[in-house]
């Protein structure tokens, strides 16, 4: 059986309570859908108000510390998403990697702490433009692979039931309006899928790996329908529900 397309919208550090109605408008169309998995991740302050209304889509962080509780100022743990109605979190996306330094074994550890807190992972990997031009790309997002997502038993039940998902966004792609070659989404993922499953065995194919880079209507449907592509992580164009719905819409054309 196919896996369900995961189309993930991250409102970044954007949204408002105003915009919450955004939100709704989402949920409203996800009520409609039955072929394809739909979530939001808006900021923190909006999370709770989100999923006390939302009933047909997940909702989610964009990121989580390490530890259960401590002095951590002005951090979130992953027991605290959970408590407040989040069912997953993005770990690892390139502009935490950049703006915070984060390397591939903390975005583990943190995968490993969202696991533990019974919430689902999303796994952010993704090379530079130089990387790419350099012909290094498939080498550097294998390493990111290698170096952050989870192992072990946890992991391997979050992958059977769907709860872990790794996100390819080449990060010469986000927010700039550029997408990959199909061809070189295609291969990407089919390396990436390799490295999952030499991790995780044969519960590694069960991993969705999701496209993110610039995905908007236009270009959604080309792309979601590339063997190995199973789903997106949508930037800008998840904050108004008519861009949203309509990536939501190619990925119902191309689970069909």
């Amino acid at each position: 059986m196919a896996q369900q397309p995961y189309i993930v919208g991250n409102w970044k550090m954007n949204g408002s309570r105003a915009m919450l109605a955004e939100a709704r408008a989402i949920d409203r169309g996800a009520h409609r859908v039955t072929t394809v998995q739909v979530a939001l991740a808006p900021p923190f302050p909006l999370i709770a108000l989100l999923a006390e209304e939302a009933s047909a889509i997940g909702v989610g962080g964009q990121d989580c510390h390490t530890a259960i509780k401590g002095a951590h100022t002005g951090d979130v743990s992953a027991a605290m998403l959970a408590d407040i109605g989040a069912g997953f979190v993005i770990v690892g996306h390139s502009e935490r990697r950049r703006d915070h330094d984060e390397t591939d074994a903390l975005v583990r550890e943190k995968a490993q702490a969202a696991l533990a807190a019974g919430i689902g992972v999303i796994v952010c990997v993704g090379e530079t433009l130089a990387e790419r031009d350099g012909g290094h790309a498939e080498t550097v997002v294998g390493r990111q692979v290698t170096g952050s997502l989870p192992l072990g038993d946890a992991a391997i039940e979050a992958a059977l039931h769907g709860n872990l998902s790794i996100a390819y966004e080449p990060v010469w792609a986000i927010g700039t309006g550029r997408v990959a070659a199909v061809a070189d989404v295609i291969a990407m993922h089919a390396a990436i899928g390799a490295r999952v499953t030499d991790l995780l065995g044969e519960a590694g194919s069960k991993v969705r790996i999701l496209y993110g880079g610039s995905v908007n209507g236009d270009n959604a449907a080309e792309l979601l329908a590339a063997p190995g592509v199973t789903g997106a992580l949508v930037g800008g164009a998840s904050l108004a529900a008519e861009t949203f719905l309509a990536i939501v819409g190619a990925a119902i054309k191309a689970n069909s």
